[in-house]
């Protein structure tokens, strides 16, 4: 593995150096590198040697398996002397005197008190009380002539990134995935950009390009970043969506594909994104059969729009013993996703685990469908099978408790 010139300090840099990366793109060997030229005092990051570095990821854990000890951590990275790393104490110690002390997003008030000259805050956009700790560490940068801090991070358009980016001490650096396709495990450039390239989340995780929220999207990213949660140990209904693509041919529309239930209480669990591109209305129906089957689902709920009594005909082909209630759409998308939105926004929909290719559509869907033009597949299936099991025929919300 070798670094490569983006990696490195520019001149001119603000006390703030923000570099948002796509996944791979070498950011931790950036960070890694950027301590170790501090410590050494090395020219090209800057003038003198820096001696007390606060070290930040989300957890304790991350910043020891990923900043220090990772295969592009700091240890992997040191020339000229390896620093002694004490776990119990969270610090690395070099023999020239230099201290790196470990730090995570979840205490903000461990940064009460260590004073540091320089900072090192990993994956930041992901930190658990970002605000809270990011303030508290500059408090503590007040030592030497000029402190200075590298941010590295898959953006995210959370509040604190958008401060740094509005700060006129901030110098930001972007680098994409494919700038690093030397130093990455053969296939996997490409397999992820067939699946991701030239959609938001591609954009966000590939190439490192803060995405926006549209003001019109119907959801946003920080409304569904509490979404997660433990879900119940019994579901009083789960039911499959289908939305199924207009045609067969390998360019088609993917088939949406979502699980869903409802508890006790009433509350929507969104449980499994199965979502596919088949080229075959077998491939997909098999799918949808074998998502009924893993979680004990009640029905296959299959939009019939499209492809008419050939949608339920497919499916009870696979096994005709599986129960498919056919809908069909009476109104346009937008008009159908509000009420399931309303759901969302009273805190009645809960999400099992993190979506990330279903929430990167529903926030990118707006009045006019989404900003690429393709069809929301995912968003579909999603409404289908929360109208089907929270909302009744016109959209209005069931009596909790009731089916």
């Amino acid at each position: 593995m070798s670094a490569r010139l983006s990696q490195y300090p520019i001149l001119g840099l603000a006390p703030v150096w923000l570099v948002m990366g796509g996944r791979g793109a070498g950011k931790t060997r950036l960070g890694a590198e950027w301590v170790n030229g501090l410590v050494r005092g090395l020219t090209v990051f800057g003038g003198g040697r820096y001696g007390r570095i606060a070290l930040v990821g989300e957890t304790l854990g991350d910043v020891r398996e990923v900043m220090i000890e990772g295969p592009s951590g700091i240890l992997a990275v040191s020339r000229g002397g390896l620093p002694r790393y004490e776990p119990s104490r969270r610090r690395l110690l070099w023999d020239n005197g230099a201290v790196a002390q470990a730090f995570s997003s979840e205490d903000p008030d461990s940064l009460r008190g260590p004073q540091f000259d320089a900072a090192w805050c990993d994956e930041l956009a992901k930190w658990k009380n970002a605000e809270a700790c990011y303030d508290m560490l500059q408090f503590g940068l007040r030592l030497g002539m000029r402190p200075v801090q590298l941010v590295t991070t898959t953006p995210r358009p959370v509040p604190l990134v958008k401060r740094l980016l509005a700060g006129k001490d901030t110098t930001l650096t972007v680098m994409r995935t494919a700038e690093n396709a030397d130093n990455l495990a053969s296939g996997f450039l490409a397999a992820v950009e067939d699946r991701y390239g030239g959609t938001r989340l591609g954009r966000q995780e590939l190439d490192g390009e803060l995405v926006e929220d549209r003001d019109d999207a119907l959801w946003t990213r920080p409304a569904l970043e509490g979404m997660a949660g433990a879900m119940p140990a019994a579901l009083r209904r789960i039911v499959v969506a289908v939305d199924p693509p207009a045609t067969s041919r390998k360019t088609s529309d993917a088939c949406g594909l979502v699980v869903a239930g409802v508890d006790e209480t009433g509350t929507g669990w969104v449980l499994h994104d199965g979502t596919m591109r088949a080229a075959r209305p077998e491939a997909w129906a098999g799918r949808a059969v074998a998502l009924y089957r893993r979680f004990d689902a009640d029905a296959i709920v299959a939009e019939v729009n499209q492809g008419g009594e050939m949608v339920t005909s497919v499916l009870r082909t696979v096994d005709a013993t599986v129960p498919v209630k056919p809908v069909r759409a009476s109104r346009g998308k937008w008009t159908r996703a509000e009420p399931v939105a309303a759901l969302y926004a009273q805190g009645r929909v809960r999400h099992a685990a993190r979506f990330p290719e279903l929430e990167d559509e529903m926030c990118d869907f707006g009045i006019d469908g989404l900003s690429d033009g393709r069809s929301p597949d995912r968003v579909d299936a999603l409404v289908w099978a929360l109208t089907e099991l929270m909302l009744g025929r016109e959209g209005r919300p069931r009596v909790r408790g009731l089916g």
